[in-house]
């Protein structure tokens, strides 16, 4: 098993519970040693997604932080799909759309291949899937945040201004009542309010572990978007617009 794929075993059992044992992850990883298991852990704990106990038990952190990129893709893979394949369905020919930063709005891309359509992204990860599609592309530039692949800043922000959407598709580090859609960098926040004002759609693409998490910066309410998820929760059901995706 590649480090990889052990990684995202010891994530999805993070996600079952707040506090997994050493003794937990052994019987996930079906006789992996111990020592890479403290291994992975370090690895994970030193890219800030999870705290080290005691012991060698772990739970995910929570918090004002962004997930590194190349590791949100370990969390809810399916899930994530699931979510890209359904907002990709709300597209239609002839339509410029806005798609932002996030691993779950990069995974629409193969949805939209066959589109004709303009996508206009500050996702800095799009365009090597995008190259073998017809979809007319427009990336948008500024300052490269290395972590998360999105680029932002004032050059962005000026650029965007000018440009209107048919449709826009938004990640979003967590969304609760009082924070709404939020994340925890003001130039990101800044970018997706723009992004709001100038489109006649938005979708915010967040997955069930967004729901309830609070970040430093508001970037909109949670009453100025539609929330394409996996699953219904109270906070949806009382306060927001959304779509369930369908597997």
């Amino acid at each position: 098993m590649i480090p990889y794929e052990r990684r995202q075993i010891l994530l999805n059992e993070l996600e079952k519970q707040d506090m997994v044992t050493l003794s937990d992850f052994a019987r996930a990883l079906h006789g992996v040693s111990e020592s890479t298991i403290r291994r992975d852990l370090k690895i994970l704990e030193g890219e800030g997604q999870i705290v080290l106990l005691r012991g060698g038990a772990a739970k995910i952190k929570t918090g004002s932080y962004d997930t590194p990129i190349h590791s949100r893709g370990l969390y809810k893979i399916k899930e994530k799909e699931a979510i890209a394949r359904t907002a990709a369905k709300l597209v239609h020919d002839g339509e410029v759309i806005y798609i932002d930063s996030g691993t779950t709005c990069l995974k629409m891309i193969p949805y939209l291949k066959n589109k004709r359509i303009t996508v206009v992204t500050t996702n800095a990860m799009v365009v090597p899937s995008i190259l073998e599609t017809d979809i007319h592309v427009i990336m948008i530039g500024g300052d490269v945040l290395k972590s998360t692949a999105s680029i932002v800043g004032s050059i962005t922000d000026n650029c965007l201004k000018d440009m209107f959407f048919d449709k826009a598709f938004i990640g979003a580090t967590g969304y609760d009542l009082q924070s709404g859609i939020n994340t925890p960098d003001s130039r990101e926040a800044n970018k997706k309010r723009i992004i709001k004002e100038n489109s006649s759609e938005v979708y915010v693409l967040a997955d069930s572990s967004k729901s309830g998490k609070r970040t430093m910066c508001k970037a909109m309410e949670l009453s100025e978007c539609t929330i394409i998820t996996e699953q219904e929760t109270e906070l949806l059901k009382e306060h927001a617009n959304y779509i369930l995706a369908k597997d």
